[in-house]
């Protein structure tokens, strides 16, 4: 299950066990935190649309940092007026982490309980094949240039005016 929640005046996907950087919030870290402003919630196939906002369906979600961002800098400057403003400064983010979507909560149960859950959701699926890593992916590479290049013949060069005369 997964929502689209509005904070700050942004906009963000979310679905249990994710995490996410908002524009600060006065909560304190530990806490826990709702948001109620819900756009839309898909549950599988189902899909809510808010017109705005669902009624009844909230975010529940816990506080998990406070922190700053970047620093974002503006500099603007006029040539041969003596015009220089220079400005700054940083945004404060809460870190959040989302426990439940409309009353469907986050598994938090003993490895033994999630264990048999694992394993009949991978049934049916294909199993994943690995990725190489890129400097895998770079040494096949450069390996088989290395064989095109014994296994071309090379040619022969051209003779150019001067050898002929």
């Amino acid at each position: 299950m997964s929502a689209v929640v509005v904070s700050g005046g942004k906009q963000y996907r979310v679905a249990p066990g994710d995490k996410i950087l908002v524009d600060r919030l006065a909560a304190e870290p530990g806490s826990s935190v709702k948001l109620d402003r819900v756009l839309l919630v898909r549950d599988g196939s189902d899909i809510k649309v808010g017109a705005p906002a669902i009624d009844g369906i909230d975010v529940d979600a816990k506080v998990l940092a406070h922190s700053r961002g970047p620093r974002i800098e503006t500099l603007r400057y006029k040539s041969k007026k003596r015009v220089r403003v220079h400005r700054g400064g940083r945004a404060d983010y809460t870190a959040l982490e989302i426990l439940a979507v409309g009353g469907l909560k986050v598994a938090t149960g003993t490895e033994s309980e999630i264990e048999p859950a694992k394993a009949k959701a991978a049934s049916g699926r294909k199993a994943k094949t690995a990725k190489p890593t890129a400097k895998a992916a770079i040494n096949a590479k450069v390996e088989t240039e290395a064989k095109a290049a014994e296994e071309k013949p090379k040619r022969a060069a051209r003779k150019s005016k001067k050898d002929t005369e």
